[in-house]
């Protein structure tokens, strides 16, 4: 078995697509037919996908069903950035709205941020505490 990446499936794929290269400034490795894009996420490696659910949903059996919304987070993308408070500066100058600010955590080893995609999936965003 081999990874090949994780995939969030979206509602809105253009708003998600233009968030994750021109918000994030990640390099898209794929942009098919407003469905299906992939992101470069180290050097040779395209390990973050979006995929318009409505695609998704009838392949699995589920075209009937609605996505959830209103409930905890059930998982998140986490990005090791060089300096977390320069890039909460950067990205916060370019419109992204954080939900908290940068914060040390000392039991978890990092400085954090965290932020939400357009369809509310949760970004953390760290550094590592010296």
């Amino acid at each position: 078995m081999k990874f090949s990446n994780v995939r969030l499936l979206v509602k809105d794929y253009r708003k998600c697509f233009d968030f994750y290269t021109h918000g994030l400034g990640l390099e898209a490795a794929w942009d098919v037919e407003e469905c299906y894009g992939s992101f470069k996420v180290a050097d040779g490696i395209e390990g973050l996908a979006i995929f318009t659910s409505d695609y998704m949903a009838p392949a699995v059996g589920n075209a009937d069903k609605t996505q959830p919304i209103g409930y905890r987070e059930k998982s998140m993308i986490s990005f090791e950035v060089d300096n977390v408070d320069e890039t909460y500066q950067a990205l916060s100058a370019k419109g992204l709205k954080f939900i908290n600010k940068p914060t040390d955590m000392p039991g978890w080893g990092m400085r954090v941020v965290h932020l939400y995609d357009p369809e509310e999936n949760l970004i953390e965003l760290y550094t590592p505490l010296k």
